[in-house]
């Protein structure tokens, strides 16, 4: 009884030591608007300015943006907008690449500025008692120096009396004009050296630092594509349950964001049926009849980077005859496509590979009347991949004819959307296939980011009729379960 009570007072002494260097820490942990190892060290380590990128890497990123700027020139780049849903609720906010890609701050209100003689200049919002109060603390000046690392910064309030000077002694003005604020585009300094020609779009250069991703940034592709590839499984064996285009929009994104993914890359494409051939569908509000494929594009975002994958089967879990013919075609194309994937080729001519296959399969099952037909691109209309990074169509200023190289990340996606009204075979109208994947270009070859999730028929009416029963049969019983 005695080692027990000698054990037990140390363990107690222990406690309440431990208790006591917590309760006279003096140190103080600053909320800045946004996770820093601080704060948030279950998602940033030391050194980290965002989760997964170093302050090392982002002040990279700028040298290297200096490196293509003209001497003496002048990179501007303002955070992206608030949008307002209405006159006082906002949408969720996303912050610009660009300016993101630079700075590392995902909040609102703040404009960066890169050159050769002030290196980054940051001017930051001041935030009144009122905007704490109602929203939370945000970066100020102490934070683009100490966080993100700028050579200067400024309240937004200095920018009139401090950038002008800066756009005078410039011999070139670069900015992003998709996020360009009135903030400095009204300056009489801007204005002017717009007249004069000085002026143009920052985008062909970041676009260009974006194209080749870091390690780190693959890393962090890889993990969001891999939830996405987890998310869709789960909704494709929802689906035979809850064969409703709303529902399995909300099932996706429901597992995107319980597997950490911060949002949605975009509004998922769900179209059951012949809502299937309209490519970029929304509305996700119908029921998906018995016999009908639903065709579904989605992506999350990840700290950041975005994935992108589609896959088309049949909630009921079997493909009809004609569904099977036309899917083996887009699976096949998206195969030999994937395959022509390496440094040195590019996506237009596995752009054109594609058009070639597909024409000639189109034929071979009678939905062209000739390979050469015209019809073809009423049928097919989009190209067969974009590059992906921090933007869904990321690196937009970069030409799909540039030969790929090791670390870009591109889509392969080749698809058939044959309207219900159709000059052809009566089997196929209304029916709409995309079978779409994640591409990493390597030194030999690629990387299918999103290998993981099925696209074979075999495997997808396997799983759909061995394994989405008993996930139906689960749920079924939980939702019992909780209204006992």
């Amino acid at each position: 009884m005695q080692i027990l009570l000698r054990k037990l007072l140390q363990r107690t002494t222990s406690f309440q030591q431990g208790i006591g260097r917590c309760t006279y820490s003096t140190h103080k942990v600053l909320d800045i608007g946004q996770p820093t190892p601080a704060t948030h060290p279950q998602l940033l380590k030391e050194g980290e300015i965002t989760p997964g990128i170093t302050s090392e890497e982002y002040i990279s990123r700028r040298k290297r943006l200096l490196e293509l700027l003209p001497e003496k020139s002048l990179a501007v780049i303002a955070a992206a907008p608030i949008k307002m849903m209405t006159s006082v609720v906002p949408y969720t906010y996303r912050q610009d690449a660009d300016y993101l890609y630079i700075t590392g701050c995902q909040q609102p209100g703040g404009v960066a500025v890169l050159g050769h003689e002030c290196g980054l200049c940051m001017f930051m919002p001041e935030a009144t008692k009122h905007d704490v109060l109602w929203q939370g603390p945000v970066a100020g000046t102490d934070a683009a120096l100490e966080t993100f690392k700028a050579e200067k910064a400024y309240p937004i309030s200095k920018l009139c009396e401090v950038l002008p000077d800066m756009i005078r002694r410039s011999s070139k003005l670069f900015h992003n004009m998709q996020t360009a604020s009135q903030t400095y585009t009204e300056l009489e300094a801007f204005q002017k050296a717009s007249l004069v020609g000085k002026v143009e779009d920052v985008s062909r250069f970041t676009n260009e630092l974006r194209w080749i991703k870091s390690s780190a940034e693959l890393k962090l592709m890889r993990e969001s594509a891999s939830i996405a590839c987890q998310a869709l499984l789960q909704t494709m064996l929802h689906s035979k349950t809850y064969p409703y285009e709303g529902l399995l929009a909300a099932k996706v994104e429901y597992e995107c964001r319980m597997k950490g993914a911060q949002r949605m890359a975009f509004n998922p494409v769900v179209g059951g049926g012949s809502n299937g051939s309209v490519i970029h569908y929304s509305r996700n509000d119908q029921k998906i009849r018995d016999g009908d494929l639903v065709l579904m594009d989605v992506g999350c975002e990840l700290h950041g980077y975005v994935s992108d994958l589609t896959r088309t089967w049949p909630p009921c879990g079997s493909f009809s005859s004609a569904q099977d013919e036309l899917y083996d075609l887009i699976l096949q194309t998206n195969k030999s496509c994937i395959n022509l994937c390496k440094p040195g080729a590019s996506i237009r001519q596995i752009h054109n590979y594609s058009v070639e296959m597909l024409r000639k399969g189109l034929k071979e099952i009678g939905i062209l009347r000739d390979s050469g037909s015209n019809s073809y691109h009423l049928l097919n209309p989009t190209s067969i991949g974009h590059y992906l990074g921090m933007d869904v169509h990321d690196s937009f200023a970069v030409s799909c004819d540039r030969l790929l190289k090791p670390g870009v990340v591109i889509t392969i996606e080749p698809g058939v959307y044959i309207p219900s009204v159709f000059d052809g075979p009566e089997r196929f109208r209304g029916i709409g296939i995309r079978i779409e994947d994640e591409v990493l270009i390597t030194e030999t070859g690629y990387e299918v980011l999103t290998g993981s999730m099925p696209k074979e028929v075999k495997h997808i009416e396997s799983l759909l009729n061995n394994y989405s029963h008993v996930r139906g049969m689960e749920t079924q019983h939980n939702m019992q379960a909780a209204s006992s």
